[in-house]
C-alpha cells in the first residue's frame, strides 16, 4: 500500500469511529482527552497556574486553571478546548506527510506525560494511563509502517470528530439551555454571543479538515 493509499484508508477508519454511535461511544473520550489538554496547555503557555484535570464516564471533563479571570490568556484558554483536536490533528497529518511520525508520536506521548501529573480523578487517570501505553507500544515497538497509520488514523479522527463535537455544543446549548459551554464562558469574557463562538468554532475546525485534504491531496 503506498503512502496515499494509507492516508485514505486510516481516513476511512476514522469516519467509522465518527459516525457509528457504538464507537462513537468510546471513542469520544479520546476527544475529550484532547480538549481538555489543549485548555491545560494553553493555561500554562499564557502563564496561568494549571490546578487540576479531570474526565468523566459520561465522556464530559473539566480542567481548572487560576489566574486573571479576564484578558487575553483567560479567553486563550477558554477557546483551546474545541480548537485542540482540529489543531493535533491537522498537525500530525502535516508531521507524517513530511516523514516525521516519530515526532507526532513524541509530542503526544509528552502531552500525555503532562496530563498524568495534573489528573485529579481516577477514570481520567485510566484513560490517559492507557492511551500512553498505546502511544509507548506504537513507539517502541510497531514497525514504521504501522506508525504511520495509526498516526494518521488517529489524526483523521480528530479532525472529522472536532466539528461534530461543535456540532453537539450547538444541539446541547439549545436542548438544556446551559450556560456554563466554553462557548457561554468566551461569551462573558468577550461579549460576543455564545452562538457567533460556536460559529467560530465550526468555522476554525472545518478550515483545519478542508486543510488536511489539502495537504496529501
Amino acid at each position: 500500500m503506498n503512502h496515499t493509499d494509507t492516508v485514505w484508508v486510516a481516513a476511512a477508519a476514522a469516519l467509522v469511529l465518527v459516525i457509528v454511535p457504538q464507537a462513537w461511544h468510546m471513542t469520544r473520550h479520546l476527544v475529550t482527552l484532547v480538549h481538555e489538554a489543549g485548555h491545560a496547555v494553553i493555561a500554562v503557555l499564557t502563564g496561568r497556574r494549571l490546578n487540576g484535570i479531570r474526565l468523566h464516564t459520561d465522556t464530559s471533563g473539566l480542567t481548572i486553571s487560576s489566574g486573571r479571570p479576564r484578558g487575553p490568556g483567560m479567553i486563550a484558554t477558554a477557546a483551546a478546548g474545541y480548537l485542540a483536536p482540529s489543531a493535533l490533528g491537522l498537525g500530525s497529518v502535516a508531521l507524517v506527510n513530511a516523514g516525521h511520525t516519530d515526532w507526532a508520536l513524541y509530542a503526544g506521548l509528552a502531552t500525555l506525560g503532562m496530563m498524568l501529573v495534573y489528573i485529579r480523578n481516577w477514570f481520567g487517570l485510566l484513560v490517559v494511563a492507557l492511551s500512553g501505553v498505546a502511544v509507548g507500544v506504537l513507539i517502541w515497538r510497531a514497525p514504521a509502517h504501522t506508525q504511520d497509520f495509526a498516526a494518521l488514523a488517529f489524526a483523521w479522527f480528530l479532525l472529522l470528530a472536532a466539528p461534530r463535537t461543535v456540532v453537539d455544543l450547538w444541539a446541547h446549548r439549545r436542548r438544556v439551555r446551559t450556560r456554563t459551554t466554553d462557548a457561554d464562558i468566551l461569551a462573558r469574557l468577550t461579549h460576543l454571543p455564545a452562538t457567533v463562538w460556536n460559529v467560530v468554532f465550526l468555522l476554525l475546525t472545518a478550515s483545519a479538515l478542508a486543510g488536511a485534504v489539502w495537504l496529501v491531496d
